[in-house]
């Protein structure tokens, strides 16, 4: 007989703690994973970072929001 699985993401420690408890008290098996959040590319992040220097620097180009679709 094959079940299903249901694969849960809490929001936090609380939570996680509350699914823990009660799937030992049903007597359900689980396995946890530490889920790592993805974060920028270190050359995405410089992109960023020049482009913000170059805007206090006056090196840019601005476009007023009303002119940006013409």
């Amino acid at each position: 007989m094959n079940m299903e699985a249901i694969l849960l993401h809490p929001k936090n420690k609380r939570q996680l703690s509350i699914l823990k408890s009660l799937a030992k008290e049903m007597g359900m098996s689980f396995e946890t994973k530490e889920e790592k959040k993805e974060s920028y590319t270190p050359k995405f992040v410089d992109c960023i970072l020049h482009a913000q220097k170059d805007s206090k620097n006056g090196l840019g180009t601005f476009i007023k929001t009303k002119d940006l679709w013409k």
